[in-house]
């Protein structure tokens, strides 16, 4: 898994970790029961404080993703995953809305956007 983080960024740099650390399991990159590297060997290679990454590691145990275990590691845990799906659901239904939003500014009609939708998934 590569982590890639932006100073420059808005977002937290704890947050933009975290993030990538759910993405990587929810698109199957970590498998339940992996081990992520050491809190001080994830700050390393980062290159970031040790407090960072151990404040990621304890959202991810609250929110069930981690399972951390003292003088063992810390483990993916995969029984959350309905969650995390439900919350990348909400995520594109909110982007979903504003295109709705936009189309209709545009006086795009109900139709044209069933086509620009088909279109585009048949490029794929």
């Amino acid at each position: 898994m590569k982590i890639i983080i932006a100073n420059a960024s808005n977002i937290p740099l704890y947050q933009q970790i975290e993030e990538q650390i759910k993405e990587a399991i929810f698109t199957g990159e970590l498998q339940d029961g992996d081990i992520l590297p050491s809190i001080r060997n994830l700050a390393n290679d980062l290159q970031v404080s040790v407090l960072t990454i151990r404040r990621v590691y304890d959202e991810l145990e609250k929110e069930g993703f981690l399972v951390c275990r003292v003088g063992v590691g810390s483990f993916i845990s995969t029984s959350n995953l309905d969650k995390l799906k439900d919350s990348k659901r909400r995520v594109l239904e909110e982007k979903v809305w504003d295109m709705l939003q936009q189309a209709k500014t545009l006086g795009i009609s109900k139709e044209e956007l069933h086509c620009m939708l088909d279109a585009l998934c048949e490029e794929e």
